[in-house]
């Protein structure tokens, strides 16, 4: 793995969200910085944590001229089902061939059960309008992310 760090550009991609729609980084960044955020695997307890909480704080973000992308490994029919199940505002990204996690530098080897396998790490990274790598958010518990984003972004 070759993460990304503070000062890189971002590799701008094109996925497709939740909905089947394509959604290009580039695109929103017009508007916003973009915390784009891998986690591993939709409707698993530390995922959906750490989603709702992003949920719940998509005002204070949207304050802050954030907006948050969760990027999986998922397929799109089970993204949907977990903005439905959970009632998700903003979007999701399906990355089922981990290209734009290779890009970012997320997915590599991890150990779970004693078991090693290939995966994505859950790593954030905030991109900033110039298409730069603000900031890499590797140091956190599911249920605090949130709260380091937005002391980070508060400054």
């Amino acid at each position: 793995m070759n993460r990304l760090q503070a000062g890189d550009v971002a590799p701008n991609f094109t996925l497709n969200d939740q909905n089947g729609k394509s959604v290009t980084l580039s695109e929103l960044l017009e508007d916003n910085q973009v915390l784009v955020y891998f986690y591993p695997k939709a409707l698993t307890p530390g995922c959906t944590v750490q989603a709702e909480n992003l949920r719940d704080e998509k005002t204070a973000l949207a304050s802050l001229n954030t907006i948050a992308l969760g990027i999986s490994p998922d397929p799109v029919k089970k993204l949907k089902n977990f903005e439905d199940k959970k009632a998700l505002n903003f979007t999701l990204l399906s990355d089922e061939d981990h290209a734009v996690a290779d890009a970012f530098g997320v997915w590599g080897p991890k150990k779970f059960m004693g078991k090693e396998y290939d995966g994505i790490h859950r790593i954030s990274f905030l991109i900033g309008q110039n298409g730069k790598v603000q900031h890499v958010f590797d140091k956190f518990k599911t249920k605090d992310h949130h709260q380091v984003v937005i002391d980070y972004l508060k400054g």
